[in-house]
């Protein structure tokens, strides 16, 4: 059941989307720590005792150290959050987001090395340069 975006609750569950989004894009630790504080107000929305919720913080850190690199199963943990953001424009930038820093760790191929080297027959049968400044 997808919930109507007016709704307080989702507004603020798009709010930590958009926190775990710009974490993704700078790898700031204050756009973590404010993804975390989103995670926490979503917790305390949930009405357990104390801090006996809390979900969205732990799901939030596993979240941010997948995407910084470290911590276990990163790509399932970063698949399972895709997979929960109904916003398809939200969830390209996300998975936009976290794939250029893995697109980095992969060389790209030399465009260089694909080039055709010239031959050495190129200039054969055109008058030099010398030539024609008489």
């Amino acid at each position: 059941m997808r919930e109507d975006a007016t709704e307080p609750g989702s507004k603020l569950l798009r709010a930590w989307q958009l926190a775990v989004l710009r974490f993704a894009v700078t790898r700031e630790d204050d756009d973590r720590m404010h993804a975390l504080g989103v995670a926490g107000e979503i917790d305390r929305l949930g009405g357990a005792a104390g801090d006996a919720f809390h979900f969205f913080r732990r799901t939030t850190a596993e979240l941010c150290a997948a995407i910084s690199g470290r911590g276990a199963d990163q790509d399932g943990v970063v698949r399972r959050f895709l997979a929960q953001i109904d916003h398809v424009r939200l969830r390209r930038a996300v998975d936009a987001a976290i794939a250029k820093d893995r697109a980095k760790d992969c060389t790209p191929p030399s465009l260089a090395a694909g080039r055709i080297k010239p031959s050495p027959d190129l200039w054969r049968g055109l008058p030099s340069r010398r030539a024609t400044g008489t």
